[in-house]
């Protein structure tokens, strides 16, 4: 069945999050609280939640998005092309400009967005950031009253569980064991938050960002069975 979707049809995303403040100190007394709450079942009864505070990032209500990546293929006779371009600056920006993509260029029936771990990450972050800032839902996130089949993601971390749930594989496991060039070359999802608010070189999370998108397209063309993508048949737009 895979192979029947049109790769053309697919939009390959990634996002980048990080804790909304820098300092656990700048939320104020109930955030604290909420922070403390939220995080509990994930802390060691000896880890505080100001300690905790770096992982702030991982939950919509207590993170925000400061890079969207996506890419898609084209054909033009019979030259294969796939490009990719990223949304980076103020958070409402980065989703109203996200979603204008969407209903612009991928909104159609056939139409379906694509990620590792998407289902579960970062699909129901971007939607719960958009009702944050107040922008309006794209129809491809907007999920209610959709029955399972009628959604429109597809999620390479899903693909390759083939029904078993037990486990996570991380993008670069996955990369790693089909043959494909890492993304993780030079920082990984823990680190963002730091060359975010400390070394603030917003320009390595994109880079960071897009080889993530490259690489979750690579892991589809190989359950495909296609040819993997050499560089210079990647464009950043």
């Amino acid at each position: 069945m895979l192979e029947k979707v049109r790769i053309e049809n697919i939009l390959f995303i990634d996002i980048e999050t990080v804790p909304e403040q820098p300092d656990y100190n700048l939320l104020d007394d109930e955030l604290k609280e909420l922070y403390a709450m939220k995080t509990a079942y994930q802390r060691k009864e000896d880890v505080s939640a100001e300690e905790f505070y770096e992982r702030a990032g991982i939950w919509a209500e207590f993170g925000k998005i400061i890079c969207i990546s996506a890419g898609f293929f084209t054909f033009k006779n019979d030259i294969r092309h796939f490009r990719v371009t990223s949304f980076f600056g103020e958070e409402e920006k980065i989703l109203r400009d996200f979603s204008n993509l969407i209903n612009n260029h991928f909104a159609q029936p056939q139409h379906i967005l694509c990620g590792h771990n998407a289902k579960e990450f970062d699909i129901p972050y971007i939607a719960r950031r958009m009702i944050i800032n107040s922008v309006p839902l794209p129809g491809k996130l907007n999920l209610f009253g959709k029955k399972p089949w009628e959604v429109p993601h597809l999620d390479t971390m899903e693909l390759w569980k083939f029904g078993d749930y037990k486990s996570f594989t991380s993008l670069r496991l996955l990369t790693k064991i089909l043959g494909i060039p890492s993304p993780k070359d030079d920082i990984d999802g823990s680190q963002v938050g730091h060359v975010y608010h400390v070394e603030k070189d917003i320009d390595r999370i994109v880079t960071y960002c897009e080889k993530d998108v490259i690489a979750t397209a690579q892991i589809l063309l190989r359950f495909r069975r296609e040819a993997l993508l050499v560089d210079d048949e990647v464009v950043h737009v």
